[in-house]
This record gives structure tokens, C-alpha cells and sequence, in this order.
């Protein structure tokens, strides 16, 4: 019989856990069952409930593979916090803000700058960090020009000196409070910016998303504008602009996995099958990218994957499941040994490429298939689910065939089951699960899979508390032990452009 303290660790481990699949999934955002209201207020209690009750995993849990939305909101709660921690805790929480916020994209960052200014919180902790992260930023002038409200925010919050003058270094604070009062700027994007207001070909010098405003302004044409626009886009820009398509130079393959499948997804079947060569080369070259040291070496793997009605998402979530589910097919299968991958999707479909959200969730009937021995009447190594978990076809089929596996068939446990499930059930303050013995973990990107299924282990109920808290210190150390360079710093959105 366990004694209190250690009925306490397990809570205590249960709900980390459950934060920890919360912030990896949910963004405060529609689902395809529920509503952003409910998204955001299921949030709202779970940050303040691990925030108040274990702050240190609270901090802790920034070294984790947390979606952006989560992270800044764990910054945010930690800053407003500050007397709830020690004097020790808050000098990890410093160094853990610091090192999340580099890893941010640079628009959350100033976003949350505003959260910050609008909260009240000015401190001399809070303005050390935002000191430490403006001085840090590569080129404060293109920040300027590309969120210029997001800079004169955290100048004004944090009294961020900006000397007036016309010297490279020092500019920045005439063109954010005096903009008009120099004749021209030394840096180039700012006397860009200058000159956009009355020339044409001034406007294609500017970050895309800048230019785009002076262009309609301007009366470019969309065209026209696209073209002299494309050696300063980025990756992301091109495909939103459906440049790609205008230049099929440009290498998908370089493109982060899970990116890659809702870019895929996005084409019509037509375009799909017609690009298949281009299209498939370019996931699996992603997929070898993200696997890393891991590829084949987890021998013989099957997969259930789920290409229902639901994974279709939300119109604020367009196919993100339908997208995880096609990039975890890709990954898996350069994970597993050469030749020991299968992978089964719900609606029965045996081309990847080609699918679509569609039918109903008969998980049960393909996690039976999938426990069929492979060639040679071997088990599976793996069996790696990717679903919502809402198994409807019969309802709760895929639970009692799991349950009954382990329990009769396979009790020493051959084959290590883990259902990883991309969305976020606001109801149940978690992602939905098939069965109580089946760990499951929360997923946004495919690339973290190698990592979720680490941290399932320990929903699966053989680890105690202190495993996991182990485990958590490991990755504290890891994440504040790395080599920041410069292109960990910038988002992908921000800095990668093509030529």
C-alpha cells in the first residue's frame, strides 16, 4: 500500500505530465470538437494549477519541447510570479526565460513584450531579461522596420536608451520617435523604409510583409511585385504567396517535416500526383534530417495512423492532424530498421501521399492489424499510434484489443505500444487517451516523436515521481548547456530566405 508522501509524488508526477501534454498541444485555438473559449479557459486553470502548486516544474518545463503559445505564457506566469520563487529559483528561471526566448520566434517575443507592458510588470528582473534579449538581436534596425511597434513597446517599457543622431548604431531611436526628422538613415533598411513612402523600387529592399503594405500603396501590381519581392522572402512567404509552384527550383527538402506535410496536403490530388517524385523525395529527406541519430534503430515498427474526418482540424488548424500523422508516417519509417516499417491508416488507404480527411476512426480494427506478425512471424517492435484518440468505429474497440494484448498475449511487454495524439482535449484538461495502460503523449511537430515517446514512459505507470523529476533535470541541464549560435535565435519564419 503506498504511504501519503508517495500517493503525493504520483499526483505530483500525473500532473506534470499532463501539463507537459497540454503545452506541447494546445494553443488556445479551435479544435475540431471544441471551441477556442473552451481551449483558452481549460489553459488559463492548467498554467495557474502547475504554476501555483509546483513552481519549480512550472520553470522546469520550459526545457521541454513545448509549443511556442505555452512557452511564452510559462514566461509571462514566471515574471508575474517572481516573489512566489526563491532567490535560487529565480536565478534558473532567469537563465531558462533566456534561453526559451532566443529559441523564440522574434514577432512572439515582442508580443509578449506587450503582455508584459499591459500586465504592469516591470521589475528589475523583467528588465534585465528584455535588455539582455533586444541587445542580443542581430540587426535591431530590420526589427525596427519589420515590428516597429513591437520594438518602441519594449523601448518605452524597459527605458531602453535610443540616442538620437544619424550614426548606424544610434538611429533607431529617431526613426521609432522621431520618424521624419532625419534627412536620411546610414542603415539601409531604415532610409528603405524612408524612401518607400515615394519610390517604387525602394519597396522590394523591404522585409516582404513591410513591402507588401507600400506595394499596394503604390498600386503594384500583385505580379510584378511577387517577382522583385522574391529574393527577400522566406521559405514560408514563398509557399504562402504560391511561389513555389512560379519556381521549382526551390528545395522542399529543406523545408522542417511537419511544415512540409501541410504544404503537401494543401495541393490537390492532381498536383500531388502529378510532383509525387518531387513531393516524396522531399518528405523523406526531411524525415532522415529530423530522425538524426535515431534512424533504424527502432527495428521492426507498425503504424496506425489517422486519416478520419477529424484530423481535417479547424479552420483556425487546417489538417494540422491529417499533417502530424503524415510526417510521423515519414519519420517512423526511416526510424525503423530497412524494410520493417508498415504503416496502416484508418480509412484503409495505401498511398500517403494521396490522403485526405475522411470517414469515420476504426482504430480497433487497425491497431488488429497491426499487431499481426510481419514477415517471418515476428511481433513488432514498436507500435506507435497517431490519432485524436476519438476511436468511434466501434466506440472503444482499439482500448479493449490493447488491454487484452498486453494482459493475454504479450504480459512481458515484446512489443512497446505508444499512442502519441496531436490534439487537445480542453474537457479532459489533457489529450485524449485509448486505454489506461497505454502511454500516450501530447505532439505538435513530428520531429520531437524521438522525445515524446522518451516522456510517455512515464505516463505508463512502471516510474516513479523521482524518475521523472530526474528526467526533468536532465533536460534542464541540457537546454541550458547548449551552444546558442545566432541561427538558433531566429525562427524560421524571420531569417531563412532563398535565392
Amino acid at each position: 500500500m503506498r504511504t501519503p508522501e508517495n500517493s503525493a509524488d504520483l499526483i505530483a508526477a500525473e500532473d506534470v505530465l499532463l501539463f507537459a501534454n497540454a503545452a506541447i498541444t494546445a494553443t488556445g485555438q479551435r479544435e475540431f470538437r471544441s471551441g477556442a473559449l473552451d481551449q483558452q479557459l481549460s489553459l488559463d486553470f492548467l498554467h495557474t494549477y502547475v504554476r501555483v502548486n509546483y513552481h519549480r516544474l512550472y520553470a522546469a518545463s520550459l526545457a521541454l519541447d513545448i509549443n511556442d503559445h505555452n512557452a511564452a505564457r510559462i514566461v509571462l506566469g514566471l515574471l508575474e510570479s517572481a516573489g512566489e520563487a526563491s532567490a535560487e529559483e529565480r536565478r534558473t528561471e532567469g537563465r531558462l526565460i533566456a534561453a526559451r526566448l532566443a529559441r523564440l520566434p522574434p514577432q512572439r517575443v515582442y508580443r509578449l513584450f506587450r503582455e508584459v507592458r499591459r500586465a504592469g510588470i516591470n521589475n528589475r528582473r523583467t528588465r534585465a531579461i528584455m535588455r539582455d534579449w533586444l541587445a542580443a538581436r542581430p540587426d535591431l534596425g530590420h526589427d525596427a522596420v519589420k515590428y516597429r511597434s513591437g520594438v518602441k513597446t519594449a523601448a518605452r517599457h524597459v527605458h531602453l536608451r535610443c540616442p538620437q543622431g544619424a550614426e548606424p548604431l544610434t538611429e533607431v531611436g529617431s526613426f521609432l520617435f522621431r520618424p521624419g526628422k532625419l534627412a536620411r538613415y546610414e542603415h539601409p533598411l531604415l532610409d528603405a523604409w524612408r524612401r518607400a513612402h515615394y519610390e517604387q523600387g525602394a519597396v522590394a529592399e523591404l522585409p516582404f510583409t513591410v513591402a507588401e503594405g507600400f506595394a499596394a500603396r503604390h498600386g503594384m501590381k500583385r505580379e510584378a511585385f511577387l517577382k522583385r519581392a522574391a529574393p527577400r522572402m522566406t521559405r514560408l512567404e514563398r509557399l504562402r504567396t504560391h511561389a513555389v509552384a512560379q519556381r521549382p527550383d526551390v528545395d522542399l527538402a529543406a523545408m522542417p517535416l511537419t511544415r512540409l506535410a501541410l504544404y503537401v496536403l494543401s495541393l490537390p490530388f492532381e498536383q500531388r500526383a502529378a510532383r509525387r517524385t518531387e513531393l516524396t523525395g522531399a518528405l523523406r529527406t526531411a524525415a532522415r534530417r529530423a530522425a538524426g541519430r535515431h534512424a533504424g534503430s527502432w527495428g521492426r515498427v507498425h503504424a496506425v495512423l489517422d486519416d478520419s474526418f477529424s484530423s481535417s482540424g479547424s479552420g483556425q488548424k487546417r489538417r494540422r492532424p491529417l499533417a502530424v500523422a503524415l510526417a510521423c508516417h515519414h519519420l517512423l519509417e526511416v526510424l525503423a530498421a530497412p524494410g520493417a516499417f508498415r504503416g496502416l491508416w484508418t480509412s484503409g488507404r495505401g498511398d500517403a501521399l494521396l490522403v485526405r480527411p475522411w470517414g469515420p476512426t476504426p482504430l480497433g480494427m487497425r491497431v488488429l492489424d497491426a499487431l499481426e506478425p510481419g514477415p517471418g512471424g515476428a511481433a513488432p517492435d514498436r507500435l506507435v499510434i497517431v490519432s485524436d484518440g476519438w476511436d468511434n468505429a466501434p466506440a472503444g474497440l482499439a482500448g479493449e484489443v490493447l488491454r487484452v494484448w498486453r494482459a493475454r498475449l504479450d504480459p512481458g511487454r515484446r512489443t512497446a505500444v505508444v499512442h502519441v495524439n496531436p490534439v487537445y482535449d480542453a474537457a479532459g484538461f489533457d489529450v485524449r487517451r485509448l486505454a489506461a495502460g497505454v502511454p500516450t503523449a501530447g505532439i505538435r511537430d513530428a520531429e520531437d516523436l524521438p522525445a515524446l515517446v522518451e516522456i510517455a514512459r512515464f505516463a505508463e505507470g512502471r516510474t516513479g515521481a523521482a524518475e521523472l523529476h530526474a528526467y526533468l533535470d536532465r533536460r534542464v541541464a541540457l537546454f541550458l548547456g547548449e551552444k546558442e549560435t545566432e541561427n538558433e535565435t531566429e525562427n524560421e519564419t524571420e531569417k531563412e530566405t532563398m535565392s
